[in-house]
C-alpha cells in the first residue's frame, strides 16, 4: 500500500443465492399412459390411464364430478377405412383446443374382477396423494373428430392432460341415501361417485339410475344376467360397489320404458314408506332438459339434489368465459328456498365455479 491512502477494509462475502424452488403447477400437465382402450357398444369406449410422479399425487386427489383437459392435436387419425361415414368429413378438421373428460374411476391398483358377486365386491382401496400410481379410467363417445383420434390409442401410448379441474359432488352431512342418476354419456362422474361413497360413506344406501334412448344408447360393457337385475343389479359398474341399479330406455328397448326421471318417479312411489326426504340426496348428470326434470322433482319432492353440468369448455380454467351457466341470484348472494322468487340472474362458469352446482342455483 502507498502512504497517505485508507486501509481498505476486507469486504464479507456475499450470501450464497438460495437455489429457486422448482415451479411446479398442481393442475399440470402431466402426461398419462395408456393401458387399455377398448370398445364398449355402438359408439362407446372406455380408457384406462396410468399417472406416475407429480400426475399421480394430483390425480389422486380427484373429486367425483371434477374433470381434466385432454391435448389430443397430435394423435393420428384411423386409417380411412375405419372412419364411419358420417364422421369422414369431421374428421379433416384440426384440433386446436383440449377437450374434457370427467372420470369413471380412480384407484391405486389394477381394475378389480368384472363380475363380482352381488354382495361381495371388489372394493378399490382409497386413494392416498404421493404413493405409487394412479389408475383413472374414463369412458367417451366418438362423435367427432377428437374422440375419433382417441380410438387409435394404444397401451404405452400417452396423453398430454391438464387437471383435475373444477368443482365435484359433495355430501352433506345427515344424509343416508344418495339417488344416482345418469343420462346418455352422463354415468363417468357417477361411477366415480360411487366407488367414493363405497369407501368412504359405507354406510349411505345408495342406488342408481341410468337411462338412454335404447338398448345401445347406454354406455356401459353390458348388462348383468337377469338374475342380477331381478335383484335390482342392472349394471356391473355399480354393482361392482354392491349398487343397486335399474335401466331405462324410451323405446323399452331394456328395463323401464320412458324416460330415466320417469323411472325415478316410479321407484319413490314404491318405496314411499321406507324413503325420508330429508336424509336423501339425489346427484345428476345428463342432458339438460334431464337436469331440468331431475331438478323440479327434485324441488317438488324436498330432495337435496347437486347437478354436473354439460356445457362446451374451451379452456377449462376460467379465462375464455365460453361455459356461462345463468344462476340465481339474491339478496345476501344466498340459494333461494321454500319458494321465495330469486331477486336476479348472475352467470357462473361451468368449469371453475362447476362443473357440479346446487339445483337450486340453476336457472333452468
Amino acid at each position: 500500500m502507498t502512504d497517505g491512502q485508507p486501509v481498505q477494509q476486507p469486504q464479507p462475502a456475499a450470501p450464497a443465492t438460495p437455489p429457486a424452488a422448482p415451479s411446479h403447477n398442481l393442475k399440470g400437465p402431466f402426461e398419462a399412459t395408456v393401458l387399455f382402450n377398448k370398445p364398449l357398444r355402438k359408439c362407446f369406449c372406455r380408457m384406462g390411464l396410468q399417472f406416475i410422479g407429480a400426475g399421480a399425487e394430483a390425480f389422486a386427489k380427484t373429486r367425483p364430478g371434477q374433470f381434466a383437459q385432454f391435448d389430443l392435436s397430435s394423435i393420428a387419425l384411423p386409417a380411412p377405412e375405419a372412419i364411419p361415414d358420417e364422421l369422414k368429413d369431421a374428421a379433416t378438421k384440426q384440433i386446436l383446443l383440449r377437450r374434457p373428460f370427467s372420470f369413471a374411476r380412480v384407484a391405486k391398483e389394477a381394475v378389480p374382477p368384472a363380475h363380482p358377486a352381488p354382495g361381495h365386491p371388489a372394493h378399490p382401496k382409497p386413494v392416498s396423494s404421493g404413493v405409487g400410481k394412479i389408475i383413472a379410467e374414463v369412458v367417451y363417445c366418438v362423435l367427432g373428430p377428437a374422440t375419433l383420434r382417441m380410438t387409435t390409442l394404444v397401451k404405452g401410448n400417452s396423453i398430454n392432460i391438464i387437471g383435475p379441474l373444477g368443482n365435484g359432488f359433495t355430501v352433506p352431512a345427515g344424509k343416508k341415501r344418495a339417488l344416482l342418476v345418469a343420462g346418455g354419456m352422463g354415468s363417468p362422474p357417477l361411477e366415480h361417485l360411487a366407488q367414493v361413497l363405497t369407501t368412504e360413506h359405507p354406510t349411505m344406501d345408495a342406488i342408481a339410475f341410468a337411462g338412454a334412448k335404447t338398448k345401445e344408447d347406454l354406455p356401459f360393457e353390458k348388462l348383468m344376467d337377469n338374475l342380477s337385475q331381478e335383484i335390482g343389479f342392472w349394471l356391473k359398474e355399480f354393482g361392482r360397489y354392491s349398487i343397486s341399479s335399474f335401466v331405462a330406455t324410451d323405446d323399452g328397448s331394456a328395463g323401464f320404458k320412458g324416460f330415466v326421471s320417469a323411472c325415478i318417479v316410479d321407484w319413490l312411489s314404491q318405496n314411499a314408506l321406507t324413503f325420508n326426504p330429508a336424509e336423501a340426496i339425489i346427484y345428476a348428470c345428463g342432458p339438460r332438459s334431464m337436469l331440468t326434470t331431475i331438478a323440479k322433482l327434485a324441488r317438488d319432492k324436498k330432495i337435496d339434489c347437486q347437478v354436473s353440468m354439460e356445457e362446451v369448455m374451451a379452456c377449462g380454467i376460467g379465462l375464455c368465459q365460453s361455459c356461462a351457466v345463468k344462476c340465481v341470484a339474491t339478496v345476501g348472494g344466498g340459494i333461494p328456498a321454500g319458494g321465495k322468487a330469486p331477486t336476479g340472474e348472475i352467470y357462473k362458469l361451468c368449469c371453475k365455479d362447476g362443473p357440479v352446482f346446487d339445483a337450486k342455483e340453476i336457472v333452468f
